[in-house]
């Protein structure tokens, strides 16, 4: 008896340990398969948008596009966004401020603005340069209304595209959009010029916001840039 008590005693205690080593050997497993994931991650995106935003989603007009940045450290622009000293006239730096009580923004007001704002519809990403120029690439979301567009009587035609209504004795803006307007940097004054002859038209300024950087800033963080579909303003307007 005392003999097949031990055995037992004996049995038990190895199937403790058993089960033990096991569970040990899978939290270990685990650990590993966690520490392996996080590592994997940091490094597939190591250029991240800030500390805790490695990217963006988005959907705009059905397609799904993640805003991020080019993962690879030693990247270089190489095409025109490249270049330091355009000839001034006409290329001179514009003002942080493109008119009066119009915020000037940067690029994760911009990202926010895509992620919320465009795909409720409540508001306008607008690249106001020409369309040979939007035509090439341009940001996530943006349509394309060349700055000559904003000028009289080309502005009242855009107007209703803007959220802006027509009556008997001017404009409405009660339903006015929010804009964001840039172009190629801040070395353009295609937006500005945009951004006047919105203030002129009697926009709210409250709803113009301008992005200084523009293209050259925007691929200088390396972010994603799209080559837009056919949907230039300039094209619908005669």
């Amino acid at each position: 008896m005392l003999t097949e008590n031990y055995n037992l005693n004996q049995n038990f205690t190895m199937s403790i340990v058993i089960n033990n080593y096991f569970v040990a050997s899978f939290s270990i497993l685990l650990f590993f398969v966690s520490l392996c994931s996080s590592l994997h991650a940091e490094e597939k995106y190591k250029v991240g948008l800030t500390v805790d935003i490695p990217y963006v989603d988005i959907e705009y007009k059905g397609n799904k596009i993640r805003i991020k940045r080019i993962q690879n450290t030693l990247n270089k622009l190489t095409d025109n966004y490249s270049k330091t000293s355009r000839p001034c006239p006409p290329f001179c730096i514009t003002p942080i401020e493109a008119e009066k009580n119009v915020k000037t923004v940067g690029e994760l007001e911009v990202i926010n603005f895509i992620k919320n704002e465009i795909n409720s519809g409540s508001g306008l990403l607008i690249d106001a340069r020409l369309s040979e120029f939007y035509d090439t690439e341009t940001l996530p979301g943006a349509i394309n209304i060349p700055f000559t567009l904003f000028n009289t009587p080309s502005i009242k035609e855009i107007a209703p595209l803007l959220g802006v209504k027509k009556k008997e004795n001017g404009f409405d803006f009660s339903e006015a959009k929010i804009l964001y307007l840039f172009c190629n940097g801040p070395w353009c004054s295609q937006s500005p010029l945009a951004i006047k002859a919105l203030v002129k038209f009697g926009y709210p300024t409250n709803k113009i916001y301008y992005y200084r950087g523009g293209m050259q800033l925007w691929k200088l963080f390396s972010l994603t840039t799209v080559l837009p579909k056919p949907n230039q303003i300039d094209k619908q307007v005669k």
